[in-house]
């Protein structure tokens, strides 16, 4: 068994959606200093690397990450592998991967997951994103989970079309996956966002098995 840890590490300085806190992780206590513990204080939007939106994030009345069905979050999922010259996935690109209707979960591994090796510390405006037919392309093959190894399922300043899709089918969206070790195939994914009452998002820790 093979564990492949998926969660960008969050620290100071990492890239953010524009517009959001920047990261503030620092220690409040310090054994050097005579305290008792080492204490770290964490700050930062609940959509920081690695998380989980709720449909609570683009619907008002939807359901809070505290309430997301955890069936969901783990399970069998298929790594799709998107070729580098692809801007947007779109339906006609879908039709092309190959899914089959039935697939609950499928992560995409776009050319978004070179920013992570060369360590981009900017926002990437160009990155690769789901658009709104993509999205209902999804919804018509019976797919539960959805993500991305970007900070957006959707292209950038294209945000609300493409999450309304799938927050309301009440897909489970995962953002900030860092793709770039994993071959495209099929894993056993562990996803586990913190369990924050009424928020519409939340880090995870996500891991893939593969046997």
């Amino acid at each position: 068994m093979k564990i492949n840890d998926v969660t960008l590490t969050i620290r100071e300085g990492m890239v953010v959606w524009p517009g959001e806190p920047e990261v503030d992780l620092h220690r409040v206590k310090k054994l050097e200093e005579g305290a008792n513990a080492n204490v770290t204080y964490m700050g930062f939007a609940v959509h920081t690397g690695t998380h989980v939106d709720a449909p609570r994030h683009f619907i008002a009345d939807g359901n809070s990450v505290d309430l997301l069905d955890l069936n969901m979050l783990i399970g069998e999922v298929t790594v799709v592998e998107i070729p580098q010259d692809v801007d947007h996935i779109s339906a006609a690109v879908i039709a092309r991967s190959g899914l089959a209707v039935g697939t609950e979960r499928v992560l995409f591994k776009t050319r978004n997951s070179n920013y992570w090796v060369e360590n981009r510390g900017d926002f990437q405006p160009g990155f690769v994103g789901i658009t709104e037919d993509g999205a209902q392309a999804l919804v018509e093959l019976g797919v539960k989970l959805v993500g991305i190894d970007y900070l957006s399922i959707a292209p950038y300043k294209m945000s609300r079309p493409t999450h309304l899709v799938l927050l309301k089918e009440k897909m489970v969206v995962i953002e900030g996956l860092d793709l770039s070790k994993v071959k495209p195939g099929k894993y056993t994914l562990y996803c586990l966002p913190l369990k924050l009452a009424n928020a519409d998002g939340a880090p995870a820790r996500v891991i893939l098995i593969e046997d």
